[in-house]
């Protein structure tokens, strides 16, 4: 399953709520060449995408097409939530479905709803109900305890205690576990023992391992019939990369396996990562990163392919590098080492930070001050905060004021700014007194902090409210749509540039005629 499934998934644990206000809007629609192409009028219109426009109306809410008419009308009041590619829709009796291309596909009137990108799964109160997109079904699962999607997109319910998969080719088949990871299989336990089930609901490794437990990705470490075990999952039958009858213990997602008492071999992943005498310890530092002591005092920095830093005497800890410095301690200071070990900044910081553009931010006391790759320092400890340098431009705090320097130490903003924030293409938004402006990658300030809100959209163009009104300008402050409107928006798929205003109606009042008589009520 891919990350952007996952992903979609996981928001299940958060409800967001689409609201629409209640009073009609004129819309002015213009092309990018700020020529106006249409006039619309809806309560509230949203780009949940580039295919799902919404817009609200007087007679309900409606999916829109790229010409911005009503296309599709949705029943209830709200989107409940928008899981690409479906919209989920909160009525009065409760949550229903439709897919992004207009299709409703479950009523509105379930407590709960998952979503998969092919599949959804459906509660109410206790009863739970599959609809599948491919089979354009829906199908009804029965009474159940819990049910939820797995990472893989099978389908794990509990009655009792007893597990299913009821999208698998055996949905009666019962199991006393089936356990969710960050895998492309589900771990599975029976009275037999475990194996592993994959992204079809069918077995890949027969459930007859006496332990077995999730490492990292699709491998799994496991004891059976007296021998330490590491199997990697497989779409048909899974695989023993490595097997072992000395002692193996699984901590901080290594395996370390002991030869006559003593710790001889570092694996992950698809097997030996490091096959050393000597090792006393393994400490794990960061995400694939390990700090290996030997009985001659020497500490190394084990990555998954290898050495990072040889070991070395007398360290105390050896950090995560960059720019081929990596921060270590010793005797409680901090200084940069090299790949073999050997000292590039000598320890004298209490501590260090890495390098981003040949500088890296050192903290002396209570203050953090910046050296360059030479150890010179171009900022004296006196800060309270150093970010790291990108473009060419650090950060820095100092009595609550953020200032922009350069990589010689140069302060570039003269009374710094309340904030100053990195966005895209390297610009920095800057706040003083809740206003905000802008500086351009060269830390030049091209807008002042005289808004309530910057956006950049496309090259040169910046969304800006001021006086509670929204405009559009560019980055020299010139006006290319007027502070007029209560809300702006980019559909940048078709190229068209959303405006908002107050609307008023028009009144059409008929000139009385003379000598004629008004019926009553007129």
């Amino acid at each position: 399953m891919t990350k952007t499934l996952r992903s979609t998934f996981l928001l299940l644990l958060c409800t967001v709520l689409i609201h629409f206000s209640t009073k009609a809007q004129t819309w002015e629609v213009y092309d990018y060449d700020l020529q106006l192409k249409s006039r619309l009028v809806y309560q509230s219109i949203a780009i949940l995408s580039d295919a799902v426009k919404i817009g609200k109306n007087e007679n309900g809410l409606f999916l829109l097409s790229n010409d911005y008419k009503p296309a599709v009308q949705l029943e209830g009041k709200e989107i409940y939530q928008f899981l690409e590619p479906w919209i989920l829709m909160k009525g009065e009796k409760g949550i229903g479905a439709y897919h992004e291309y207009g299709q409703k596909v479950l009523n509105l009137e379930f407590d709960e709803i998952q979503t998969y990108y092919n599949f959804l799964l459906a509660r109410k109160g206790n009863e739970y109900w599959v609809y599948q997109r491919g089979k354009g079904t829906t199908n009804y699962l029965g009474e159940l305890d819990e049910a939820r999607i797995s990472n893989v997109g099978q389908i794990i319910s509990r009655k009792g205690n007893s597990y299913f998969l009821p999208l698998s080719s055996n949905p009666d088949r019962p199991f006393e576990k089936l356990e969710d990871n960050d895998g492309e299989y589900i771990l599975a336990k029976t009275k037999d023992g475990y194996g592993l089930v994959n992204v079809e609901g069918n077995l890949v490794l027969d459930p007859v391992i006496d332990e077995l437990q999730h490492t990292k990705g699709n491998f799994y470490y496991g004891f059976d019939e007296g021998q330490y075990v590491l199997i990697e999952g497989d779409l048909v039958q899974a695989n023993i990369r490595y097997n072992s009858y000395h002692k193996i213990t699984y901590q901080d997602g290594l395996m370390l396996e002991y030869i006559h008492g003593k710790l001889r071999r570092v694996m992950e992943g698809d097997g030996i990562l490091l096959d050393a005498v000597g090792m006393t310890e393994v400490i794990r530092i960061d995400q694939d990163l390990y700090n290996v002591r030997f009985r001659d005092g020497k500490l190394g920095l084990l990555g998954i392919k290898g050495w990072l830093v040889n070991p070395t005497d007398s360290l105390e800890k050896i950090e995560n590098g960059s720019e081929g410095y990596f921060p270590a301690r010793k005797k409680g200071q901090y200084g940069y080492v090299n790949r073999e070990g050997k000292w590039l900044i000598k320890p004298t910081y209490d501590l260090s930070l890495n390098y981003s553009e040949q500088i890296a931010a050192i903290k002396s006391g209570l203050y953090w001050g910046a050296i360059d790759n030479y150890g010179k320092v171009i900022l004296n400890p006196e800060w309270e905060e150093i970010k790291a340098f990108q473009g060419g431009f650090g950060v820095g705090k100092k009595e609550n004021r953020f200032y922009l320097f350069s990589k010689e130490g140069n302060q570039l903003t003269p009374g710094g700014f309340s904030k100053i924030c990195r966005i895209d293409n390297g610009y920095f938004l800057v706040e003083n007194d809740q206003k905000v402006g802008l500086l351009d990658p060269n830390g030049k300030q091209v807008l002042s902090p005289d808004y309530e809100y910057l956006k950049r959209e496309r090259a040169n163009w910046v969304i800006a409210r001021k006086n509670n009104k929204s405009g559009l300008i560019d980055e020299k402050g010139e006006t290319l749509l007027p502070f007029d409107y209560e809300e702006i928006l980019f559909d940048n798929a078709n190229r068209q540039i959303l405006v908002r205003g107050s609307y008023q109606p028009i009144l059409v009042v008929e000139p009385e005629t003379q000598g004629r008589k008004r019926k009553r009520g007129n």
